[in-house]
């Protein structure tokens, strides 16, 4: 620990009054000693992690942090805010910041050891002395535990130097506090909440707890930590299983089976969720484990005393997890579509690109080209481009199985990753295509959750995830693609592929302007991705038809105007951003031009009013000119930098052009007609827009 925070890391003045502000100062500090290589890079990833979920925690604490191929040692910042600074806590600013950066190989000890800061932050005395240090080497020794805080708390050099002598450290420390726990709870033999068997037994009620978050440094721990304090104070016995970056040690079997109920706290998939079926089952995102443990803990007792289970595994992936209160089922069917969605992207991606290349290189012919394995000659230029070409053209065949398999798990978790795919294989046998796939990943998820609602007997449930479930859904899937719903769904394929194809004149406009509105009205949301889809979906073939390669070029190119516009915009009337919308604008000329609609994001979020509405007439005029020039691409992906492969190229970019021109007078004749905001505006980070970027484009958060 001494060597990852030393004085000149600590910044007991901290003047930044946002959060992009405060990282990028104390990243600067990383910087200057050789721990941070690109500031700009490291400030990306932070705000990456950032977009993902708050880093705010209550108690007046910021804890940013992530894994960065830009750190070069792991490395502790902290800075201390007279004013403070929104980390996006509930309970309001924090002045106490913490940066942390890992490499992105960090070992399991220096995982451990940031792991073991992230539990001490939870002790309050620990953070009141940080509060009432002096100067920067008083804090800098409190973090390391070379002092000890008042009143004896264990210091965080302690927690660290247990830890770092094994990767199970955050789990031996978990039994540790549950052993207490027991203690207490059975010295007090209460509890809160509604009385339960166990109690009635003469033991407290037990409960076994699982968290992680996309990064598992920080929060991970936290919630455990605070999960095991509220359950000392509740007299219940409370075991926690963190599975973080470090790995996990498996809470023991017996241990889960004396348990009285489970709570999860996760913001990335449980592993091994088979482990705790058959029990009263809270499930949340970490936070929650965080910031209401007591509430979590009476949650699950009250389910417990009402005889509720599980009788499997339930939906655990961050993107369509439906355990949230509130959540309709319109609001679940879009997350488990998008959940698919999300998995596909990047078979479409390579396949696409690959299939590009092998036109580019090797002419319109290559799908006429024999097999590879049957002719390939190394110095021939045309083989290499059948090669490319080939192996598109196979990761192009896995876009149906994967869509509808990655659905099907987003509604039942893993059990219905081989119905789905199953069925997806189905729909691209008989022709069923993109639709075939929605539907057989909504019909194996349904198919799963109804096995799973059967009351199984307990010697039966382990056989159930590995061959009775995919056996009994899979047969049932197979016979409705088949035989039910797959001939009427390959015929409406068909009549919209065929109206597809008969599209021109006005017609085609129409749907151009439509296209772009849709992949500028929410900038890489569900309605950018829909218009997306839609356009991939068409290419991926090895022999696409001129409409599809059509749809696919306007919705490239109206996803490419408002970056572009925002940064246009920044440089002709700079004085009507703020200074870092200004630094967000150089930015969003890359991201544009990489066909990344997510670098507008900043700016949305700072004036949606007048940034999203500029941005979809931009990018209908462009859609629409795309689509009366005739412009074509093969290429899914790939913005400028693809332009040699698409056809009319010069009308192409000329339509770009007026897309940008559009929305950037719009959004200048708009603001124009407000005062000029002044100079210390928040309007988000050029970190934050290349992480937005980032993170659209990634189907499985880190």
């Amino acid at each position: 620990m001494s060597d990852m925070i030393t004085a000149d890391l600590v910044d007991l003045d901290l003047s930044a009054d946002t959060k992009e502000a405060a990282a990028r100062a104390l990243a600067e500090r990383m910087v200057s000693l050789g721990r941070v290589t690109d500031l700009e890079g490291f400030l990306a990833d932070v705000a990456a992690r950032e977009a993902q979920m708050p880093t705010g925690l209550d108690g007046g604490i910021g804890i940013p942090h992530c894994r960065s191929a830009h750190v070069t040692e792991p490395t502790l910042a902290f800075g201390r805010s007279a004013a403070g600074i929104d980390f996006g806590a509930p309970d309001g600013p924090a002045d106490l910041i913490f940066l942390i950066a890992a490499p992105a190989g960090a070992d399991d000890a220096h995982l451990t050891i940031l792991s073991a800061l992230a539990r001490q932050l939870m002790n309050s005395e620990f953070t009141d002395a940080l509060r009432s240090a002096g100067d920067a080497e008083t804090a800098a020794a409190l973090i390391r535990g070379d002092e000890a805080p008042a009143k004896g708390a264990e210091s965080a050099a302690g927690s660290a130097s247990a830890s770092q002598n094994t990767a199970a450290a955050p789990a031996a420390a978990s039994a540790g506090t549950a052993a207490a726990s027991s203690s207490a709870g059975a010295a007090s033999g209460t509890g809160s909440g509604a009385g339960t068997g166990s109690e009635a037994a003469g033991r407290p009620f037990r409960i076994v707890a699982v968290t992680s978050c996309p990064t598992g440094i920080a929060h991970t721990y936290m919630a455990a930590e605070s999960l095991e304090n509220a359950g000392r104070e509740a007299g219940v016995e409370l075991v926690v299983e963190t599975q973080g970056s470090a790995g996990f040690t498996r809470l023991d079997p017996e241990v889960i089976a004396a348990a009285d109920g489970v709570i999860f706290a996760h913001d990335v998939p449980v592993r091994e969720k088979d482990r705790f079926a058959g029990k009263p089952t809270v499930d949340v995102g970490v936070k929650a484990g965080i910031n209401r443990p007591a509430e979590l803990i009476g949650e699950v007792r009250e389910r417990a005393a009402r005889g509720e289970v599980t009788s499997g595994s339930a939906p655990s992936t961050p993107v369509e997890r439906a355990g949230d209160p509130g959540e309709g089922y319109g609001t679940k069917l879009r997350k488990w579509l998008m959940s698919g969605v999300s998995y596909m992207v990047p078979f479409v991606a390579a396949g696409g690109l690959l299939i590009a290349l092998g036109f580019a290189i090797g002419g319109y012919k290559v799908n006429k080209a024999p097999s590879v394995m049957d002719h390939f000659v190394w110095t021939q230029g045309d083989s290499w481009a059948a090669l490319l070409f080939q192996i598109g053209v196979v990761s192009f065949g896995f876009l149906v199985p994967v869509l509808a398999g990655y659905i099907a798990y987003g509604m039942a978790d893993r059990p219905g990753l081989v119905p789905g795919f199953v069925g997806g294989m189905i729909a691209s046998t008989i022709n069923a295509g993109f639709l075939g796939g929605l539907v057989a990943g909504l019909l194996a998820g349904g198919v799963v959750m109804g096995i799973q609602r059967i009351n199984i007997p307990a010697a039966l449930r382990g056989i159930m995830p590995v061959v009775v479930i995919p056996l009994i859904s899979s047969a049932i899937v197979g016979f409705l693609m088949f035989v039910v719903v797959g001939k009427p769904i390959a015929s409406a394929q068909k009549g919209m592929t065929d109206w597809l194809n008969g599209l021109s004149g006005s017609n085609a406009i129409l749907l151009g302007a439509l296209l772009g509105l849709m992949m500028c009205f929410d900038l890489g949301g569900p309605v950018n991705k829909v218009a997306y889809t839609f356009a991939t979906a068409g290419i991926a073939v090895s022999n696409p038809s001129d409409s599809a390669m059509k749809i696919m070029a306007a919705v490239m190119a109206a996803g490419m105007v408002p970056p572009l516009a925002m940064a246009l915009a920044t440089t002709v009337r700079g004085k009507l951003f703020t200074q870092t919308e200004r630094e967000n604008g150089k930015a969003a000329w890359v991201l544009g031009a990489s066909f990344i609609s997510e670098g507008a994001i900043p700016f949305a979020a700072a004036d949606p009013l007048r940034v999203i509405p500029s941005s979809m007439v931009g990018g209908a005029v462009t859609g629409a000119l795309s689509m009366a020039f005739g412009a074509t691409l093969r290429a899914p992906h790939g913005g400028i930098f693809v332009v040699p492969l698409i056809g009319n190229p010069f009308l192409y970019l000329i339509a770009i052009a007026a897309g940008v021109c559009v929305t950037t007078a719009l959004v200048v004749v708009l603001k124009g007609l407000r005062k000029p905001v002044g100079q210390s505006s928040a309007g988000g980070s050029a970190a934050g827009t290349a992480a937005a970027a980032k993170e659209a484009k990634q189907p499985v958060a880190a």
